[in-house]
């Protein structure tokens, strides 16, 4: 399986997306600054994940998502499902 990830910068309030075979490995990798593109924009909390049987599909969804339509519909979504404000920031409980 492979997961196409959104993951939250609490430090920047930006969305980092990509995808990975381990969800939780990967969330680690990215907290502990083992990931070279993020780790100056650390912590993140994971936002959201989508599950896909092939490499392909999910390779698919995060290009659309990081292009400039795509990334307004997901942040639509992840707006609709409650998991950010109006402003595009985490909701906090």
């Amino acid at each position: 399986m492979y997961y196409f990830y959104v993951i939250y910068s609490m430090k920047d309030h930006r969305l980092y997306k990509g995808v990975t075979t381990d969800v939780i490995k990967r969330l680690e990798q990215h907290n502990s600054g083992r990931t070279k593109s993020t780790k100056h924009r650390r912590p993140f909390v994971l936002l959201h994940y989508e599950v896909y049987s092939d490499k392909t599909s999910a390779l698919k969804q995060e290009h659309w998502s990081k292009s400039l339509e795509g990334g307004a519909q997901l942040k639509a979504k992840l707006i609709e499902m409650s998991l950010l404000d109006d402003e595009g920031k985490i909701k906090m409980k």
